[in-house]
C-alpha cells in the first residue's frame, strides 16, 4: 500500500532532464523510478485524472501548466481508460490533502499505485516557455540517485514520436460492446486506437449500440458487422505509421456508410483520401482551444490533445486531397481542425467533442453523426452492405 508523505516529511529529490541538456529540479511524486518520453504541456485547469487516463498520452511526459494539481483527489468515475496511460507526470504543486466527497485517494497514492513516475515542485512556467520556443522534445524523470549522464543517454536513445505506431499498444485486444441506452436505433463499429470511455458512452446515450474493435481490425471485420456507421477514435503516435486503415475507410465510405473520426481518426481519414500529416512544434494539449466552424460561422472552445496535424492546401482544401474540404480551423495557429468529404458521408475533427471533463461546445458532432446514419438509412444506403462476403 502506497501512502502520501506524512506532514513534515519531504519527498526525495528528482529531476526532469530534457534532450537538449536543460534540467529542472524537483521532488519525487508517485512511483519511484525512471520515466522516459516526449515532454508536452497541457493547459487544462481541471480534469487531471482524465488527462492521466487518456490513451492518447501514451509515450509522453505530461506537464500541467495549472499550478495546483490534485486538490480534489482521484476517484473511480473520472477515468477514460482502465489505468493511467501517461509515461510520466509533471506538476508545479501536488496537493497533499485533497478535498472532495468523491475522492478515494490522493494524487501521489494514485500515481504510485499505478507505477506512474512523477515529479513536483517543477517550474512548469519555465518548462512550458522552453518547450514553446524549442519545440516538444524527449525527456526523462528520475530520482536524484540517477547520474545525469546516464539519464541523458537513456533519453537520447529513446525513439522520437515521429514514425511510432503506438495505437496497438493501447487498443483493446478483443472486441467488446457498449449497449445503447434505451431503445437501440443504430449499430456503430468503432476502431479503438486509444478510445476514451466517453466517446462510446455519448454514442450509447444517443441510441447507438457500439462494437469497439481492436486497432488491428480490417475491412472484413467491419463490413461483416453491417454497421450503420463507423467511428474512428483518438489515439497516440504518428498517423503516418498507421497505414492499414485507409482501405477500410475508403471502402466503408464508398458504400454510403457514414464515417466519423476524431483526433488520430481525423488524421487517418485525411490520409485515406490523399492528405498529408506533419508534426506540430509543440502540439495542442488543453481544454481551451478556440476553433472556427466555417459552416456555422461560430467559434467553439474545444478540448485538444494531439502532436500531429493535417496539412492545409489552398483556400479551404486539404493538401493532396481535393475532395476533402476544411470545415473547422484552429484559431491559435490556423491548422486544420475539421474536414468533410465532398461526396461521401465522412466528417472528422482534430479535437475531442466528448471533451471529458469539458468544455462541451462540440458535443453536437455526435448528433450530426447520428443524423448522417439516419439519412443513410432513409436513402437505402444499407442495400449494398449485405453483398459483402468476408473471407
Amino acid at each position: 500500500m502506497h501512502s502520501s508523505p506524512t506532514p513534515g516529511e519531504r519527498p526525495s529529490s528528482a529531476c526532469l532532464l530534457l534532450e537538449d541538456g536543460r534540467c529542472f529540479d524537483g521532488l519525487s511524486l508517485g512511483h519511484a523510478g525512471v520515466a522516459i518520453g516526449e515532454v508536452v504541456f497541457n493547459t487544462s485547469m481541471t480534469g487531471y485524472q482524465e488527462v492521466l487516463t487518456d490513451p492518447s498520452y501514451a509515450g509522453q511526459l505530461v506537464a500541467m501548466t495549472y499550478p495546483l494539481i490534485g486538490n480534489y483527489g482521484t476517484n473511480h468515475e473520472d477515468v477514460e481508460s482502465a489505468r493511467p496511460r501517461v509515461s510520466g507526470f509533471i506538476v508545479r504543486e501536488a496537493a497533499r490533502s485533497p478535498s472532495s466527497w468523491r475522492s478515494r485517494s490522493g494524487l501521489h497514492d494514485y500515481l504510485a499505485a499505478h507505477l506512474v513516475v512523477g515529479i513536483q515542485d517543477v517550474d512548469t512556467r519555465a518548462l512550458t516557455r522552453h518547450i514553446r520556443s524549442r519545440g516538444a522534445m524527449r525527456g526523462g524523470i528520475a530520482g536524484g540517485d540517477v547520474p545525469a549522464g546516464e539519464l541523458l543517454r537513456r533519453v537520447l536513445e529513446h525513439p522520437r514520436m515521429e514514425g511510432q505506431e503506438l495505437a496497438c499498444g493501447v487498443s483493446t485486444e478483443r472486441p467488446y460492446t457498449v449497449a445503447a441506452m434505451g431503445e437501440e436505433r443504430y449499430h456503430v463499429a468503432a476502431f479503438d486506437f486509444g478510445v476514451k470511455a466517453s466517446s462510446p458512452r455519448l454514442l450509447s446515450e444517443r441510441g447507438c449500440r457500439v462494437t469497439v474493435l481492436p486497432a488491428q481490425a480490417d475491412t472484413a471485420d467491419v463490413l461483416r458487422m453491417e454497421p450503420d456507421g463507423l467511428f474512428l477514435s483518438n489515439g497516440p503516435g504518428d498517423p503516418a505509421a498507421v497505414e492499414r486503415t485507409g482501405e477500410t475507410i475508403r471502402e466503408v465510405a464508398s458504400r454510403g456508410i457514414p464515417v466519423f473520426g476524431i483526433c488520430l481518426g481525423h488524421q487517418l481519414i485525411a490520409r485515406a483520401f490523399g492528405g498529408e500529416t506533419f508534426k506540430l512544434p509543440f502540439g495542442h494539449h488543453g481544454g481551451n482551444h478556440p476553433v472556427m466552424n466555417h459552416d456555422r460561422r461560430t467559434v467553439e472552445i474545444t478540448s485538444q490533445n494531439h502532436g500531429f496535424a493535417v496539412r492545409a492546401g489552398e483556400d479551404l482544401e486539404v493538401a493532396g486531397a481535393p475532395e476533402l474540404r476544411i470545415t473547422h480551423s484552429n484559431l491559435y495557429d490556423g491548422t486544420v481542425a475539421g474536414v468533410a468529404h465532398a461526396r461521401l458521408p465522412v466528417i472528422a475533427v482534430q479535437y475531442h467533442p466528448e471533451a471529458a471533463p469539458g468544455p462541451h461546445d462540440s458535443s453536437y458532432l455526435f448528433d450530426d453523426f447520428v443524423s448522417m446514419m439516419a439519412a443513410a438509412r432513409l436513402a437505402g444506403a444499407g442495400n449494398s452492405r449485405g453483398s459483402y462476403i468476408g473471407s
